[in-house]
């Protein structure tokens, strides 16, 4: 793999590491941002009810937790080439399910709207490079050499 494209994976990921990071060493904020914006259908009600008794922990906690695992996780996978277009496409879900959630900018007035669409229209931007390094051509060997492309 050629080291530019390498070095801008890296670099692209950056921002994932460390906002998942950010969250896991604040969880307390992390848990209030998701009570105070996300809503889950009813139909889950039970499920999250049984984790809540199991694991002794708030959805919402559960949720910020797993949203900061993610994002590292995927974010360092993805930097290491190692199951990149899984991971690229792990994060796509997750970075549409953040836009829906927290910046719903159709939902505003104002400097808000502003704001949040910016917000939705760089993730926008995150999702295209996503799905970029989600389609890279993996090199492909014929005959014992090397070819990358179709």
């Amino acid at each position: 793999m050629p080291a530019i494209v390498t070095v801008g994976r890296v670099l692209f990921v950056v921002l994932f590491v460390f906002s998942g990071a950010s969250k896991l060493f604040d969880i307390a904020s992390t848990t209030q941002a998701i009570t105070e914006k996300v809503v889950l259908p009813a139909m889950l009600t039970q499920y999250t009810t049984q984790l809540e008794g199991v694991t002794g922990m708030p959805t919402a906690q559960m949720l910020a937790i797993l949203a900061g695992v993610v994002e590292v996780a995927a974010g360092l996978f993805i930097a290491l080439n190692f199951g990149t277009r899984f991971f690229a496409l792990v994060l796509v879900l997750f970075v549409v399910v953040a836009t829906f959630y927290f910046h719903n900018f159709w939902d505003m007035t104002g400097a808000d709207r502003i704001n949040n669409m910016i917000h939705a229209l760089k993730n926008l931007s995150l999702i295209g490079g996503l799905l970029v390094i989600a389609g890279y051509p993996r090199p492909v060997t014929v005959e014992g050499e090397r070819y990358t492309g179709i």
